[in-house]
């Protein structure tokens, strides 16, 4: 029934008008060949029904005349006598105020219906526009958080670090002299130079973790090291980078989001997992780019399916922007393990 609803939603209004006139002559042709005793009003409504849902009321009320009209020259052809010509006339008329009443109801739902599909598709269109300038609004946020990061990366590294290395050679110059005075007081000098040298190292690292490098071709996999490398020294967590076929992302801004992700991962391990050791990998599968995050810490909560963090969700969000498929789970071996997959393009 479906099936030809849809054919006939689909083909236009004189295909159902076609069909409504072939049925009251099939029904007709039947209701003479059974004889005038047996009533075939019911069946015309087939007809009547077909042409007010799909022709329209006009059709409708056309059908309905032919089909009194068929009906009643039917039976006077089998042989039907009346006792008074009016009879026949109100048999027909009471049909076709049956029919009447029949096509006002159809149309009426037909035009409903119309309605409320104009109001769905207006809707429809509506929320499409709203999602789309949601997703656009969101892109930007994260591009405008994404330059401010590489701005206050840039700023540690080119401001910060230098003032800190300056400072450090100032060290040095004091250190030199208090040396060449024989006092005491240059092993200290010579501490606070080291002190200073940490500094400039850590705080290189952050800039670093704030601003990666450029995310074109390999660098994705040179970042992640670097990343790895850094977490190690300033977290002491024992964290390792996998990637024993290095995927070619060309895409910059997916190469970005893959990397703030194992960032935030990574992250979000350190400060609830309470992890000794952290595995970034990277790899192609199957025609896709596959980024995993395994810890050994004290793994999700009972209700970290219901509450969900912030971080999460960015990193979710990040992964629909690249099309591709995030998942956060408890790590079979113990621990947390976080993947995201996206399709291995090219961008």
């Amino acid at each position: 029934m479906r099936v030809l609803t849809r054919q006939f939603e689909k083909r236009p209004k004189a295909f159902a008008a076609a069909v409504s006139v072939l049925l009251v002559a099939v029904i007709g042709l039947i209701d003479y060949q059974a004889g005038y005793a047996i009533l075939f009003s019911a069946f015309y409504l087939i007809p009547v029904a077909l042409a007010a849902w799909y022709a329209g009321g006009a059709f409708a009320v056309i059908i309905s005349v032919s089909s009194v009209t068929v009906s009643l020259a039917g039976d006077y052809m089998a042989g039907a006598r009346y006792a008074h010509w009016l009879i026949p006339l109100w048999n027909g008329a009471i049909a076709l105020t049956v029919y009447s009443v029949v096509v006002k109801i159809l149309t009426s739902l037909r035009k409903l219906q119309g309605e409320l599909e104009e109001r769905v598709r207006r809707r429809t269109k509506a929320l499409m526009a709203e999602m789309q300038e949601r997703g656009r609004l969101e892109k930007e946020l994260l591009e405008v958080s994404e330059r401010e990061q590489r701005r206050i990366g840039h700023d540690l590294h080119d401001g910060i670090c230098q003032h800190w290395a300056a400072t450090a050679m100032a060290g040095q110059v004091l250190g030199g002299k208090l040396a060449a005075k024989s006092l005491p007081e240059a092993a200290d000098a010579r501490e606070v130079v080291r002190l200073v040298e940490d500094g400039i190292t850590l705080t290189r690292n952050l800039a670093h973790g704030i601003a990666p490098p450029e995310m074109e071709a390999e660098g994705l996999v040179r970042a992640l090291q670097e990343f790895a490398a850094n977490v190690s020294k300033m977290y002491r967590v024992q964290c390792e980078f996998e990637c024993e076929s290095a995927p070619l992302v060309e895409d910059s801004a997916a190469a970005t989001h893959l990397y703030r992700i194992a960032q935030e991962a990574v992250n979000n391990a350190i400060r609830h997992g309470k992890p000794r050791q952290i595995v970034i990998s990277l790899s192609n599968r199957k025609e896709r780019v596959e980024l995993t995050v395994e810890d050994d810490g004290e793994g999700l909560p009972d209700d970290w399916q219901k509450n969900r963090g912030l971080g999460t969700r960015i990193m979710a969000h990040r992964a629909a922007m690249i099309g591709g498929v995030f998942s956060i789970e408890p790590n079979p071996t113990g621990g947390t393990l976080v993947k995201c997959s996206m399709p291995a393009t090219k961008g």
